[in-house]
């Protein structure tokens, strides 16, 4: 399976990620996609670079499969690529393991908005060019 864009990020589970049960709580994994995706971001079309264009990405949706309990210790690994891209919308997944046990399985939805008009506008060049590349 292709994973263009693919980027892998340690995560560091904090003490205050912990519930009352002892596990991270189930909003600490969407913090950590919204992490996971700055990070995929940073390296290819930056959010100072976003401001210059007057564009930024706008998530529509977010769905998450919890399959395993994380607990304070854990060293998680998560990965993240752009599954789909068309003119205007993409799509994100992202695994969230330890080894070879998967924790967490997600999407996002979304596209990217004119900053002034809060509509939609076409995926910058930057990331149909980066992402074409990895597809080939």
């Amino acid at each position: 399976m292709q994973r263009p864009l693919l980027i892998t990020l340690p995560i560091e589970i904090k003490t205050y990620d912990i519930d009352f049960v002892n596990i991270v709580h189930n909003m600490v994994y969407i913090r950590w996609l919204e992490d996971m995706r700055l990070h995929l971001l940073a390296d290819i079309y930056t959010m100072a670079d976003m401001l210059a264009d007057g564009v930024s990405p706008v998530l529509t949706r977010t769905e998450i499969d919890y399959r395993l309990p994380l607990r304070f210790g854990d060293k998680p690994i998560g990965t993240m690529w752009v599954s789909k891209l068309s003119r205007i919308k993409w799509t994100i997944e992202a695994k969230i393991s330890v080894g070879e046990q998967q924790h967490a399985a997600a999407k996002q939805f979304g596209y990217f908005a004119n900053l002034k008009t809060l509509r939609p506008v076409r995926i910058p060049s930057i990331l149909q060019e980066k992402w074409a590349m990895e597809i080939i």
